[in-house]
């Protein structure tokens, strides 16, 4: 769901409240591990950028949780520890049927490997 929130505190009072909890999760854990990235509201979804330059974000949609991975080499090293039933990939997108389909500690590795890479952003 895009979002005309104008930040992403206003963001997750909307969002449904069987998700609010997982993506109040993410959050926490962007803003812990993405140290010297910027937290705003672009595309109608939290986005956290370096540079200018947005490599990760999450968001509601009406399906499922999307996770915005979008360094190219974090994606290819981690796509392995994403195969589970209710997950689906894209190119910088990972797609959650259900917010306990989430693996937090999974996703802490790619925050992590994300602030180490210089790859390409897709």
């Amino acid at each position: 769901m895009q979002s005309a929130a104008k930040d992403v505190k206003s963001y997750l009072e909307e969002v449904p409240a069987e998700r609010r909890v997982a993506l109040e999760k993410l959050r926490e854990q962007c803003l812990a591990v993405l140290k010297g990235f910027e937290e705003s509201m672009q595309y109608g979804n939290p986005c956290y950028s370096r540079n200018g330059v947005v490599e990760v974000g999450f968001a509601s949609q009406k399906h499922f949780i999307g996770l915005y991975i979008l360094r190219t080499d974090v994606m290819k090293t981690h796509k392995d520890l994403l195969k589970i039933k209710g997950v689906s990939l894209g190119k910088g997108c990972i797609r959650y049927s259900k917010p306990e389909k989430i693996d937090f500690k999974v996703v802490e590795k790619m925050l992590k490997a994300t602030v180490k890479s210089a790859g390409e952003v897709c």
